[in-house]
């Protein structure tokens, strides 16, 4: 293998990670995870990075939960009796109001990429998990415009609000198991950012 296959092999692995890392942020945020996906997250295994010091989090919030309790805390943060303590949508963390030019923006560019709402699905697509799924397709080339097309869906769909939603859950009052989701979701906020050259 030459010099130039190898950085190319080691690139795609990066960008297997990179998808692998928003798939999960989709499938955290879009519902509470079961048992199953709790167990297989108390697995994880963190390092001295500080992606690796996110996973570590999240692991040890896994083993501290429980179906019931995250179910209860998912309810708290972006249900909640007439609305949670989040609101996790474009929509709202860059105008004030649901429903407005972001998620307008968002469905031009979802319909171009041969994209649409699953049937079922209640929420706005400017919702942070499917955001975040949508990102993940890209990256692993599940949706069409693949790569080519993910960094522009961050950058004018992810970059201008999700740091900020991140941060908001990892210190949000009602958080317990999510503010390790939420310190995983602002870190890889962050490298994308420095990895697709983007200001913060």
């Amino acid at each position: 293998m030459s010099a130039q296959e190898t950085l190319d092999a080691r690139s795609d692995g990066m960008t297997i990670e990179r998808a692998r890392i928003f798939a999960l942020l989709g499938r955290l945020l879009v519902a509470a995870p079961d048992s199953g996906l709790l167990a297989a997250l108390a697995g994880l295994h963190g390092d001295g990075t500080d992606l690796g010091g996110a996973y570590g989090a999240l692991a040890a919030a896994a083993r501290g939960s429980d179906p019931v309790s995250a179910e209860r805390e998912f309810h708290d943060l972006f249900i909640g009796l007439g609305r949670g303590e989040l609101l996790p949508f474009a929509s709202y963390y860059l105008t004030g109001f649901l429903h407005e030019r972001p998620l307008a923006e968002l469905r031009g560019d979802l319909a171009r990429l041969g994209l649409e709402r699953a049937e079922g699905v209640a929420e706005p697509e400017d919702h942070i998990g499917s955001e975040c799924e949508v990102y993940a397709g890209l990256l692993s080339g599940s949706f069409e415009g693949g790569a080519a097309q993910a960094e522009t869906f961050f950058g004018k769909h992810l970059r201008p609000w999700a740091g900020r939603f991140f941060a908001d859950l990892e210190k949000a009052e009602a958080a317990r198991f999510y503010r390790a989701v939420g310190r995983l979701g602002r870190v890889a906020i962050e490298i994308e950012q420095a990895a697709l050259g983007l200001p913060p």
